[in-house]
């Protein structure tokens, strides 16, 4: 590997943490959490972990980036958690995972037009082994695809891609860091879950200390941190590199799953496995384009300067 690429592995390790991370967030739900109260947990993941952050910072958005804020965070969390919530409980298991893991081609498709990333066909190749490696994992028997679901699943994953990708196009302002870029991001879209999350499910519910643990872990390491590094990576390494990264989400969910529920794998879900793994590893080094390199924020930067996946009822 050149001494370019090897300078990135660092990056690419402390990228891959925060798929890695929200891939715990089936087993937290499940296991800590109220049941059927996404919108709610969507909520408390975001809101919170953006206004710790702000605090923290103590930066806020000027001029246009108040705009192009609120834009992110739609596109990251407000309408991407929504509707990857509406998918997962509206599709047979794992089809909402499979559907999303086609994120890495959406990117691609947009890094072309928007950022000048030539995916090669290698690339193209290497996304489609993602997803089928990731539908090896995930995808289970049965059921009638919905169409509601199949279109919420699809509109999520163009959410998020077009998020990752406006994130890398327009970088950050000058003197602004990707911790306080976050803190927008969340705080925005915990806006915009909050008046959706009220009318849908109505009034929150009470909350034991079990469940009062949990949310404090999705809101702080799952989604404060795991989403600082997600666009931290995003100013260093190319829009489809990180986005590549995404299939560890649903293997770590499934890893959680055999590991702390005491969930079988099965020969195939392990090959599977191996597919999707290969895959990101090689999807880290088959783009060509845009320099992967770190450069400093600017105001307009294009071009300077995060795809959960679900897997079965992952929040």
């Amino acid at each position: 590997m050149p001494a370019n690429r090897s300078a990135l592995v660092p990056v690419i390790a402390l990228t891959a943490l925060a798929p890695i991370s929200w891939g715990t967030t089936y087993a937290v739900a499940t296991e800590f959490l109220p049941p059927d109260r996404p919108l709610f947990t969507g909520l408390l993941r975001a809101l919170p972990a953006g206004l710790v952050l702000l605090a923290l910072t103590r930066v806020l958005p000027r001029g246009a980036w108040w705009w192009k804020a609120t834009v992110l965070g739609a596109l990251n969390i407000g309408a991407f958690f929504p509707l990857l919530f509406l998918s997962a409980y509206r599709l047979p298991g794992g089809m909402a995972a499979v559907v999303g893991s086609v994120g890495p081609l959406f990117v691609a498709g947009l890094a072309t037009v928007l950022l000048g990333e030539r995916p090669t066909v290698r690339t193209l190749l290497t996304g489609v082994a993602a997803a089928l490696g990731v539908s090896l994992v995930v995808l289970k028997a049965a059921g009638a695809l919905d169409a509601v679901g199949v279109v919420a699943a699809l509109a999520s994953t163009a959410s998020m891609s077009t998020g990752t990708v406006l994130t890398k196009r327009w970088g950050r302002p000058d003197g602004v860091g990707p911790l306080a870029l976050t803190g927008w991001q969340l705080t925005a879209g915990g806006l915009l879950i909050a008046p959706l999350a009220l009318l849908v499910e109505g009034a929150p519910p009470a909350l034991d200390g079990r469940a009062a643990a949990g949310y404090l872990y999705l809101a702080l390491a799952n989604t404060a941190v795991a989403y600082w590094l997600w666009f931290r990576g995003i100013g260093r390494l190319t829009a489809t590199q990180v986005t590549f990264l995404g299939p560890l989400s649903p293997l770590t969910a499934a890893f959680v799953g055999w590991a702390a529920l005491g969930q079988a794998l099965t020969p195939v879900q392990l090959a599977g496995m191996g597919l999707a793994f290969g895959a990101t590893v090689v999807g880290q080094v088959g783009v060509r384009g845009a320099a992967p390199v770190p450069v400093p924020a600017s105001g307009s930067g294009a071009g300077k300067a995060e795809v959960p996946v679900l897997a079965t009822r992952r929040t």
